[in-house]
């Protein structure tokens, strides 16, 4: 538990030896690379490296040949550095010609499929007017006679009977749906603008009709032919395009990989400094690698490594890599939401696994459904590898293990008792409704017990950073931790608990802690020799602290009292199963037991979840942890790779979806 140790490596050479030094120590994933020139000063001569990309055209132009045509990248091929490849003038000109070959198919795919959308929507307009049997060619070549095509609604056809005098007001209907009547009315040329304003007076929607020869029905009989005809083009169209790419498909990921490599190697030189043909090149290394490293690099002509232990005072922050054990590990998540520690803090995530699996555990006692949980933690990371369902595996054990101590078993509250008799004991350990005065009483002692282990981590943290007088004085000190424990010894004495101390004694050292509290500013700049410790004006000082005091009390107040969740979480659980159980007939109705268990388990599991963080977040790391750490990022060559396989993925799935729509 704990973050793993940094070497800062820099390391000098001839620039000609700079992408061989890259791609052998570099790219293996065990080297971040840091801005050389932020480690040196301006007056040495050295510069960033300004070159212009020889190989991303090509790079970005095999990619798309690549995502446009494969399905998957060949894992046989990419990521495969055993092959020589050689790139030259030859290799672009190939890839030229084989993107335009494939362009062109797809192009000409696009037109057929076009064609294709074409006839479908013909085939739509004209299936409405089937009955119409007159030919199309004779009807829009008349020279006196204007012909419209479209739909009204029933009702507005019903209301032609009131033009049955006018001659040029005709509706042929062709066929009905639901809603309309789709037909043909006719008008004189002089006169159509007249007829148009009667049906359009009428809601007569107006369908443009392709024009054609023939009646309707061989229209449509033809446009059926040309799709049997424009669907046999596709099919040989995309065969022989795919003949193409198979053909072509092994030397394209060769290629590829080449590309990636040399792409990869020189993206990475615009971190390197260059002045008279050297260059300078800084990262940082795992300290267990760093010997490695050395030894790679160091095998390259005239190249030479120098290591350094972090150097606090070069203001340079060493990047962060926990390292934790396995059963720890998926806590990391957790605080990396947050923000990972700086390099010389704490690493938390033991004290997060620990806290936040027994919180969600006693929040969410119940042994069937945390075993429930736990089963889903395995499957959600097994299929979908979530990270939350790695956290859910340990929290459902917790969860089964309080279920045991409540005796609740997806909410049957007797059905351990003979497992509790066979131990020797005469019932459960606890029974929730019948103890809840002593379920919240135990929540307020764990706020409390996590609340000082807090501000003792703070100490630790300050006595890490050499900050004694922070670590002695300030509300998350020693001062702090005094404080807090006679205030709690006291309101424990004053609820009629144990006398930990003589009131007397209680109150002194709240006194004494207080007034040391109020003017802590002083002692702690004095010990960690702040410049500024002395106060400009001594009103201001004063009335300053003496707000800062009142809220150091109420914050330790509202930490603790955030605590009484916990138990409210355990009765509201135990309530709410109370409930189903009620609404179950007392459990004779199992359908209803199932779903509200299922219920209980989204809802409780969801809210303990967020409680349990919260508690961690805002009444824990607030009074020790910072944050501001930044991941170690090691550059690594297959991440192209990986790239490309997304990339590939989603345009699948586009696909896929518009094949489906």
């Amino acid at each position: 538990m704990a973050v793993a140790k940094m070497k800062l490596v820099k390391v000098t050479g001839p620039l000609d030896q700079l992408n061989n030094f890259i791609s052998t120590c570099c790219l293996d994933g065990s080297f971040h690379p840091e801005q050389a020139t932020q480690y040196m000063s301006a007056s040495m001569g050295y510069s960033t490296l300004s070159e212009e990309n020889p190989y991303a055209p090509m790079l970005q132009k095999i990619e798309e040949l690549i995502r446009e045509n494969d399905s998957a990248p060949d894992p046989t091929i990419v990521g495969d550095r055993s092959r020589e490849i050689q790139l030259d003038d030859k290799t672009s000109a190939y890839i030229d010609e084989l993107d335009e070959k494939l362009s062109a198919m797809h192009d000409e795919y696009k037109e057929l499929e076009d064609q294709l959308e074409q006839c479908r929507n013909g085939i739509a307009k004209y299936e409405h007017f089937t009955g119409f049997d007159v030919g199309l060619d004779e009807l829009f070549n008349c020279k006196f006679i204007k012909t419209r095509f479209g739909h009204m609604p029933k009702e507005s056809y019903e209301k032609l009977v009131a033009y049955d005098d006018d001659p040029y007001v005709l509706f042929i209907p062709c066929s009905t749906d639901a809603t309309d009547y789709w037909g043909v009315y006719c008008a004189p040329r002089e006169r159509v603008d007249e007829v148009d304003s009667i049906f359009a007076g009428l809601n007569f929607e107006r369908l443009q009709i392709p024009s054609a020869v023939g009646t309707v029905e061989q229209v449509i009989d033809q446009l059926k032919s040309n799709i049997e005809i424009i669907e046999g083009d596709l099919k040989q169209l995309d065969e022989r395009a795919a003949a193409l790419w198979k053909e072509n498909r092994k030397r394209c990921n060769e290629i590829y990989t080449k590309l990636v490599d040399l792409n990869t190697v020189f993206e990475m030189r615009r971190y390197a400094a260059c002045h008279n043909k050297y260059f300078f090149y800084v990262g940082w290394v795992l300290a267990h690698d760093s010997k490695a490293f050395e030894k790679k690099a160091e095998a390259i002509e005239n190249v030479e490594v120098e290591e350094n232990d972090p150097d606090k005072s070069s203001g340079k922050t060493p990047p962060v890599k926990l390292r934790n054990p396995a059963i720890f590990k998926p806590y990391e998540y957790f605080v990396d939401m947050y923000g990972l520690p700086s390099y010389s803090d704490i690493d938390v995530t033991g004290f997060v696994a620990i806290t936040y699996t027994l919180l969600f555990g006693i929040m969410f006692g119940d042994l069937g459904q945390g075993l429930v949980l736990f089963l889903l933690g395995i499957l959600g990371w097994k299929i979908k590898k979530m990270p939350l369902a790695r956290i859910l595996i340990p929290c459902g054990l917790s969860s089964a293990v309080f279920g045991f101590v409540f005796g609740s078993v997806f909410g049957y509250e007797d059905m351990l008792d003979p497992v509790y008799h066979a131990l020797g004991m005469a019932s459960k350990p606890l029974s929730v409704m019948d103890s809840i005065n002593t379920v919240l009483i135990v929540a307020i002692g764990i706020g409390v017990v996590l609340v000082v282990t807090a501000m003792l981590l703070n100490v630790i943290s300050c006595l890490k950073h050499k900050k004694i007088g922070e670590a002695i004085f300030s509300n998350n000190g020693l001062v702090g931790i005094l404080f807090y424990l006679a205030g709690v010894a006291f309101c424990v004495s004053f609820m009629n608990g144990p006398q930990v101390l003589p009131n007397s004694v209680l109150f002194s050292v709240m006194g004494v802690c207080a007034v040391l509290l109020y003017i802590k500013e002083i002692p702690i700049g004095i010990i960690d020799k702040h410049p500024d410790w002395k106060p400009d004006s001594i009103v201001d000082f004063l009335l300053q602290n003496l707000f800062e005091l009142i809220e150091y009390v109420l914050s330790y107040f509202s930490n603790t009292v955030s605590f009484l969740r916990v138990g409210a979480f355990v009765i509201v659980h135990a309530s709410m199963m109370m409930v189903v159980f009620t609404l179950g007939g007392d459990g004779s109705n199992i359908p209803v037991i199932i779903i509200g268990n299922i219920i209980v388990i989204a809802l409780e599991g969801l809210l303990s979840g967020i409680q349990g963080l919260r508690l961690e977040f805002y009444e824990m790391f607030s009074r020790f942890y910072e944050g501001g750490g930044r991941a170690f990022t090691p550059a690594k060559l297959e991440q192209a790779q990986t790239n490309l396989k997304t990339k590939i993925a989603g345009k699948k799935a586009k696909k896929a979806l518009a094949n489906k729509d």
